[in-house]
């Protein structure tokens, strides 16, 4: 007898695709926000501007100030027909790691023009069937990605980017551009919520990581251990592991905002929970079991079946706990996905 939560299929639910959100709620923090509370089992139903209620004066809210890239680039091939590429991450000299399609049209050598001025060279293919690509542009690469790149919005939301998408897929506190998703549990926090957190005496602490296409891969293996994590790059200031710390020897409790922050602390943590500044590439897959060294609470958003995020939610809740919560989401109609509505693990 294997234990409940070791396995892909465990993780797989019935999600009706009405429950995926194609658009995000008005304002930021009106979303709704599900309750899980690990020490009774209690689950229970709020809005997101009630979170301020739950996170206490000596805890530390800690957020991930990446910033999304205008990331994916529509283009033709020299025979007129179209073309896309979805950076990655940069690698200098304007050679960017990037998903391409059609992948079996882009071989080294072809060429893709994006916009007057503006094209990219196809270099070479790599070991998991992304390319490297050079980016060409008559004005710097930053203002012409900007200007001709779209929002890179996750598969699941059947739409073309709108302008709208610019900032809403941002968060408010994003401050360093590299990545292709934003790390969507932040998208619900509105400034005066951040404010009205802070007024109550609780810290804010903000550590980076870039999240890679890599977050969107199902495990495709039925032994989870067998899955291959794509690297994403992170930093601690060292400000962020002071005030961690500091309110951890306070008594206070860590919140993490999301699945990248959790990443970030438990990778920059060592054995005794204490958090070091630093950066560098972490390829940590947390799932079940797994023994949190940092983190005390998690805020997060409903993830898709047999992916690695909600593994790390269920090593976080407790298996168990985590699939009745998403069987009490489906069953009250919350929002799923990158627009969709939180969840608090308490």
């Amino acid at each position: 007898m294997t234990d409940r939560g070791s396995h892909t299929s465990d993780y797989d639910f019935e999600l009706p695709p009405s429950l995926v959100a194609q658009q995000p709620v008005e304002p930021r923090d009106a979303s709704r926000l599900m309750v899980v509370d690990r020490a009774t089992g209690q689950i229970s139903h709020r809005h997101f501007a009630d979170i301020a209620d739950l996170i206490g004066p000596r805890d530390v809210l800690v957020l991930n100030r990446t910033r999304v890239l205008r990331a994916r680039l529509l283009g033709t091939r020299a025979s007129g027909a179209p073309a896309e590429l979805l950076l990655l991450k940069p690698l200098g000299d304007g050679r960017y790691e990037a998903m391409v399609s059609p992948g079996g049209k882009l071989k080294p050598g072809r060429r893709v023009k994006i916009a007057p001025g503006f094209s990219a060279e196809i270099l070479e293919v790599t070991e998991r069937r992304t390319r490297v690509v050079r980016l060409e542009s008559e004005v710097p690469l930053d203002e012409a990605i900007e200007r001709y790149g779209h929002v890179p919005l996750p598969p699941y939301i059947d739409r073309p980017d709108a302008p709208s998408d610019a900032e809403r897929y941002q968060t408010v506190f994003a401050r360093e551009t590299g990545s292709v998703a934003a790390p969507t549990a932040g998208l619900h926090f509105t400034t005066a919520l951040l404010s009205r957190i802070e007024g109550r005496g609780t810290a804010r602490a903000e550590v980076l990581l870039h999240v890679g296409a890599g977050t969107f891969k199902p495990v495709e293996v039925e032994d989870p251990a067998k899955h291959v994590m794509h690297e994403e790059w992170y930093s601690v200031p060292e400000a962020a592991a002071r005030t961690i710390a500091e309110r951890r020897a306070a008594g206070g409790h860590v919140w993490a905002v999301g699945t990248t922050t959790v990443r970030t602390l438990e990778s920059a943590a060592d054995d005794a929970g204490v958090v070091h500044a630093g950066s560098g590439e972490t390829r940590i897959f947390i799932r079940p079991p797994y023994r949190f060294r940092v983190v005390d609470r998690l805020i997060t958003n409903f993830h898709l079946p047999r992916s690695t995020l909600i593994m790390l939610v269920a090593a976080f809740a407790g298996y168990d706990l985590t699939m009745r919560a998403y069987a009490a989401a489906v069953e009250a109609q919350y929002r799923f996905y990158s627009y969709g509505d939180a969840m608090a693990v308490v």
